[in-house]
């Protein structure tokens, strides 16, 4: 019976469509200081009176309608003809993220679809003033893998994902809806979407990644536009459907049974459509060669900042995408994404770098960073020592990874950032150890075959000047840790010879090693 009703006012409303285009945002009558009961609040009499004057009761039922791009909520009510008419139209306070749907938990987008509002879903307790759940995700959003929780219409002009309003409207929509639910209406419609789906605004969003999820949701705007009256919609094969004749059973994420529209619904979408392929056609003329760039969410904050001037921090209002953005060449949009792109990263690379800092604290104060060396590093080489003897024999500690050592430069000082060693035994090496570690000239690294380790290997180059006969600085012994005498590491360098671990030469009484040969 709803349906042949719909069909019958179709071709009027053709003609009528042309008249529901007008923007009117409406003043909110509503003294907050005498609200005495939120829930029983009663409407202003300016309203009730509007209500007559288009033959609506106060009672009769609602639908809600979001433009996101033109921050806009509109109130429809039925007339005594069962005819929607729109009795209200506020400015949304606030609505975050930017157009498109909202797809997972904490993504900031405020949902778009079609929402049936039950009695249940009114929150007075709301910590938002009053708030009205939209029933995200419903059985569409649940077939395309979108959820999310807490997607409200509420109040306080401050959103994470919701369409937030004012207190004051906040107050009125929650009072229009309360009385529609007490005159027998069982579910509003809340329709919400991305813009007014006009010809242009199409033409205007063509290149949008979600056009064809918005030309689904168009369809259920074309035929409301039509009929003035909520369309009945189901979900098959991911898709809503309007105003169906069905046979079988719908299954949202099946394949969508035998579907028919009755051929009065055909014949006024096609006149419909007509007009609108004309309009279309005629903005794609219009837009040649020019793109619509939307602005962030901080940049429609940045259009209104001057309104929340002098009010409490959490009224946040977010403008509209209309102010904020702008038609601009192709060319030139692709370079200011480029550039947008190059924030973001710097953005994600600045918080990655800070996540990283706050864990490297300990105990609330931040661990030192080490600082570049101030003072010019002398050019030298540190070379590395063998391992301590007893561990693997000769060719054990050849190959052992060996232990780090240091020196210090007389003329220099020590190296900065350096650890510092200060040995001296009781025959004053200290002063010739400080002599031979100028002396230090490379350190060859070199790979071990079988292990495939790095193994550093030391050879050491001692300088005697002709005719010097003083006592020379004895190399170190990287076994033993001791010291051999310059002639012993002159000689075996000139004789190409293995140098002997300590651990197999002798001392002999006057100072010097025993032979190779001798230790037996």
């Amino acid at each position: 019976m709803r349906l042949t009703h719909i069909l019958a006012a179709a071709v009027m409303g053709l003609f009528l469509a042309g008249c529901t285009t007008e923007e009117v945002v409406d003043s909110v009558d509503v003294d907050l200081k005498k609200v005495t009961s939120k829930t029983g609040y009663e409407l202003s009499g300016k309203i009730v009176q509007k209500m007559q004057a288009m033959s609506m009761a106060k009672t009769s039922p609602i639908m809600l309608r979001i433009f996101k791009e033109e921050g806009a909520l509109e109130v429809w009510k039925a007339n005594t003809a069962n005819r929607f008419e729109k009795l209200r139209e506020y400015k949304i306070c606030a609505w975050s993220g930017k157009l498109g749907p909202k797809v997972k938990e904490g993504d900031r987008q405020a949902p778009e679809g079609y929402y049936p509002l039950a009695p249940g879903q009114l929150n007075p307790n709301s910590s938002y003033y009053l708030a009205i759940n939209t029933g995200f995700p419903n059985q569409f959003d649940r077939a395309n893998g979108r959820f999310g929780t807490n997607l409200m219409i509420h109040g306080a002009c401050s959103s994470s994902g919701c369409y937030s309003m004012t207190d004051e409207q906040m107050q009125e929509i929650f009072a229009l809806a309360r009385d529609a639910f007490k005159g027998g209406q069982s579910t509003i419609q809340l329709q919400a979407l991305p813009f007014r789906m006009t010809a242009e605004n199409m033409a205007r969003h063509r290149n949008s990644p979600h056009y064809d999820f918005w030309k689904n949701l168009k369809e259920g705007y074309d035929q409301f536009e039509i009929t003035k009256r909520p369309p009945e919609f189901a979900i098959c094969d991911r898709k809503y459907v309007f105003n169906k004749s069905v046979v079988g059973k719908m299954n949202p994420t099946g394949q969508c049974p035998a579907l028919s529209t009755p051929p009065s619904m055909e014949m006024a979408l096609a006149n419909y459509n007509k007009k609108y392929d004309a309009d279309y056609g005629k903005a794609l003329k219009k837009l040649d060669g020019l793109v619509w760039y939307e602005p962030s969410e901080a940049e429609r904050k940045a259009v209104v900042a001057k309104q929340r001037a002098g009010r409490e921090l959490a009224y946040a209002p977010t403008g509209t995408s209309l102010d904020a953005g702008k038609l601009m060449k192709v060319a030139d949009l692709e370079k200011q994404e480029a550039h947008r792109a190059e924030l973001e990263e710097a953005k994600k690379a600045i918080e990655i770098q800070t996540a990283a800092l706050e864990q490297s604290t300990r105990n609330g104060k931040s661990v030192p960073i080490p600082q570049e060396n101030p003072l010019p590093r002398p050019v030298a080489q540190i070379a590395s020592a063998s391992p301590a003897p007893g561990q693997g024999g000769f060719w054990g500690n050849l190959f052992k990874k060996p232990a780090p050592i240091t020196a210090t430069d007389p003329a220099a000082g020590p190296l900065l950032g350096e650890p510092q060693t200060a040995s001296a035994d009781t025959t004053g090496q200290s002063q010739s150890q400080s002599q031979t570690a100028s002396r230090i000239a490379s350190v060859k690294t070199s790979r071990d075959i079988t292990a495939g380790v790095p193994v550093h290997v030391e050879t050491r180059k001692v300088t005697v000047k002709p005719g010097h006969k003083g006592p020379q600085a004895a190399p170190i012994d990287q076994t033993t840790g001791a010291q051999t005498s310059a002639a012993d590491a002159t000689g075996a360098q000139a004789s190409g010879e293995m140098p002997v671990p300590q651990a197999l030469a002798e001392q002999q009484p006057d100072g010097r090693k025993k032979p190779f040969w001798k230790l037996w």
